[in-house]
This record gives structure tokens, C-alpha cells and sequence, in this order.
């Protein structure tokens, strides 16, 4: 398990409230660092000093991945705020996680 560096000194949080994401990967595959990294842009750039990323990597702890039901990777798990929000695949499409996290409402286009 590892967690990514999260920025305190910045605050462009809507809600000022601390997003807790999970994000389960399988060792350092290409599609899982892409994922890491794509995650990272966007909650730099949506919630800085805002978020905290805990990288879950199933090959080292396969019984992580039975808590939250993960069925495939990379997968992430938003855990606060509520509800819980689930999306698969390297996060490339920045619309799609934006949507997804709840970042951006559906058909938004502002960024």
C-alpha cells in the first residue's frame, strides 16, 4: 500500500471538505501508472489541498480488493464524500472522471 503526496497549502475545493479516494492497481503495468497519474492531474487540478489518494496495489494485498468488491484494474473507489463512486480503466477520459468522481455535473462542460 502506498498513498500519493496530497497539496494543504491550496484550496480550490468547492466544499472545502476532504475527498478520500482508493486506488486499486496490479504492480506497475502501464495502464495502472497511467491511472495513477491521470487521478492525480485531476484532483490537482479539482481539489487541491483538497484530497487524499491511497494506492492499493491487489498484488500485494489480494484481500484489499473484497471490501470494496473490485472485480478489475485499476479501479478507483471514491470513499468521502458519500455516496460511494466507483470507475475502471486507466482514467484517461478526463470527462469521464471528472463525471464519474462527481467532480463536474453530467453534460457540463466547464472545466
Amino acid at each position: 500500500m502506498s498513498e500519493l503526496h496530497t497539496a494543504d497549502d491550496e484550496t480550490s475545493a468547492d466544499s472545502g471538505d476532504q475527498w478520500n479516494l482508493c486506488l486499486y492497481v496490479t504492480d506497475r503495468s502501464p495502464k495502472c501508472l497511467r491511472a495513477i497519474d491521470n487521478l492525480r492531474r485531476a484532483c490537482e487540478e479539482h481539489l487541491a489541498g483538497h484530497y487524499h489518494i491511497e494506492v492499493v496495489d491487489l498484488l500485494e494485498n489480494p484481500r484489499l480488493a473484497a471490501e470494496d468488491q473490485i472485480l478489475a484494474v485499476p479501479t478507483v473507489v471514491r470513499k468521502f464524500p458519500s455516496p460511494i463512486r466507483k470507475l475502471v480503466g486507466d482514467l484517461s477520459d478526463n470527462d469521464r472522471l471528472l463525471v464519474g468522481l462527481q467532480l463536474r455535473p453530467p453534460g457540463s462542460t466547464a472545466t
